[in-house]
């Protein structure tokens, strides 16, 4: 959600030095990008603990002079390091009590202030600290460095042509389509396009993509747990299509511009949906839905999780096809 605006950022300084202060985790989806000239790892823990840790960063980009600190997230500790390192201007949202820490103390967005995608959120701080002078009509949320990744993914992959699935979803179970559905939409999609199967997730996701691996009698490859944030989107760059939940590798695939299938369920696809020409989101409309739970609410086994229940392999396929070019009637 933050590229638009580190994107925007890069078009406003064109010849600015930009650093990112980003948890390892996080880091190699910026590494590669033209707005990063420089990355330095946030490995604090958050609250009071690990002041040393804080400190220590604070002291290092003291040493470095910056002129501006931005804060894209919302939280005390992320502002912290820039107030320690004397940066004379610091902006951010004024939350998390942390507006004494800030020399601009952006006003918190209210309803209807922004368009509702998230990416709007970052961008709008921007625009209220005087950084860019308007919003854009629309966002496409993309990586740059897409092609350099997709030629080393297939470096990786060393096969043809694979679809990923990426079956999990770090929210909860509200969003997470059945692993059996999974198999079968991925079953069929690499019989039409001649293709393989690989299973990608966290490593607290190696059983639900073990479980779509079972459904498909082991045919698949499985990257869950198994790769770092770089290697993952390599590998992910390389696909034919994805099929997702709503969830982070959703819009790591988009923005990669790799065909993306998402089906959504108890969250709203107009706010956080995938962006761009090659992203399809799939739901059905359940008068419960999008209620942001983690878990299905409803006790009545009829109702629960209709939302995603209601989501046929074949709406799932049929769009996929037509996202890849294929009709789907070989």
């Amino acid at each position: 959600m933050s590229l638009p605006a580190l994107r925007a950022l890069r078009e406003r300084f064109p010849a600015a030095h930009i650093t990112l202060l980003a948890m390892p985790w996080v880091a190699d989806l910026y590494g590669r990008e033209p707005f990063c000239d420089a990355l330095i790892p946030w490995r604090a823990q958050r609250g009071v603990r690990d002041l040393g840790e804080k400190w220590r960063v604070g002291g290092a980009l003291a040493k470095q002079h910056f002129d501006l600190a931005i804060m894209l997230p919302n939280s005390f500790d992320s502002a912290l390091p820039a107030w320690l390192a004397g940066i004379p201007r610091r902006v951010g949202f004024d939350r998390d009590a942390r507006g004494w820490l800030l020399t601009d103390r952006i006003a918190r967005i209210q309803p209807g202030e922004t368009p509702p995608h998230q990416s709007f959120y970052y961008l709008e701080l921007l625009r209220r600290a005087g950084l860019i002078e308007a919003l854009p009509t629309e966002v496409v949320i993309r990586l740059d460095g897409a092609a350099a990744a997709r030629a080393k993914g297939r470096e990786r992959l060393g096969t043809g042509r694979v679809v990923g699935v990426c079956p999990g979803a770090a929210f909860g179970g509200a969003k997470r389509w059945a692993p059996e559905r999974f198999a079968q939409a991925a079953a069929r999609l690499a019989k039409e396009l001649g293709a393989g199967v690989a299973l990608f997730g966290s490593g607290d996701e190696v059983a639900i993509c073990g479980e779509v691996n079972r459904h498909l009698g082991g045919s698949a490859r499985s990257f869950a747990g198994a790769t770092t944030l770089g290697e993952f989107l390599e590998l992910l760059a390389a696909c034919e299509v994805v099929l997702t939940n709503d969830s982070g590798p959703m819009h790591v695939a988009s923005a990669l511009g790799v065909p993306t299938v998402a089906v959504f369920g108890s969250t709203d696809e107009v706010a956080t949906g995938p962006t761009g020409p090659l992203a399809r989101v799939v739901r059905e409309p359940v008068s419960c839905s999008p209620c942001f739970q983690r878990e299905c609410p409803l006790t009545d086994p009829g109702a629960n999780l209709a939302c995603l229940r209601k989501v046929s392999v074949e709406r799932v396929v049929k769009e996929a096809l037509e996202i890849v070019g294929v009709d789907g009637k070989s």
